[in-house]
């Protein structure tokens, strides 16, 4: 019987992963598939949709860093005893970096798609942006890998900071391949 429990507590990881992945290949797929278009889609007050994607994507990339300074507080690794009110801001937090995750995905794909190959010029789509598509792709993965570990009673205990880890890189390489990269290309 213990030598069943390891694997019983495999199970979990490997099928977030997987369901991780599949979530992120049909993301991709359906953002290849459909026809781009506004239509759809909000600018939530900004300019344009760019405008408000830029901003938001802001704001996820430093709700990101609340939610790694929040989780490293929690369990103990600042050295500072956490404030009793800490556990729930950091659900809170992480509840509103997740509804916006999901705003600018799906800006992302239904306005733009994930382009590759050549544009309609006959140029190549830059590597910058098949990049960002992809990466984008791969934080919706990750965030059903992340919220199934958060749920998870019966996962390994490093499941949870694997999955975040795994998370927080990819919003960081996401956000330095849009919001940063526009702030800095075009002000």
């Amino acid at each position: 019987m213990a030598a069943s429990a390891p694997s019983r507590n495999m199970a979990v990881p490997l099928t977030a992963f997987a369901a991780g992945a599949v979530v992120a290949l049909l993301v991709g797929v359906f953002g290849k598939v459909h026809d781009p278009t506004l239509a759809g889609t909000t600018t939530l007050g900004f300019h344009t949709v760019i405008d408000m994607k830029v901003v938001l994507t802001v704001v996820i990339g430093i709700l990101a860093v609340v939610q790694l300074v929040g989780a490293l507080w929690i369990y103990g690794r600042l050295g500072v005893e956490p404030p009793s009110w800490l556990g729930t801001a950091h659900r809170v937090s992480g509840a509103v970096t997740v509804v916006l995750i999901v705003v600018v995905a799906y800006h992302c794909l239904w306005a733009l798609g994930l382009e590759s190959g050549t544009l309609a010029d006959g140029e190549p789509v830059p590597t910058r942006t098949v990049v960002h598509g992809l990466l984008g792709c791969a934080v919706i993965g990750a965030l059903v890998v992340k919220v199934t570990a958060v749920r998870s009673r019966r996962a390994p205990g490093w499941f949870l900071p694997v999955a975040g880890g795994l998370l927080f890189a990819l919003l960081v390489a996401v956000v330095l391949t849009s919001a940063v990269w526009y702030l800095a290309a075009k002000g």
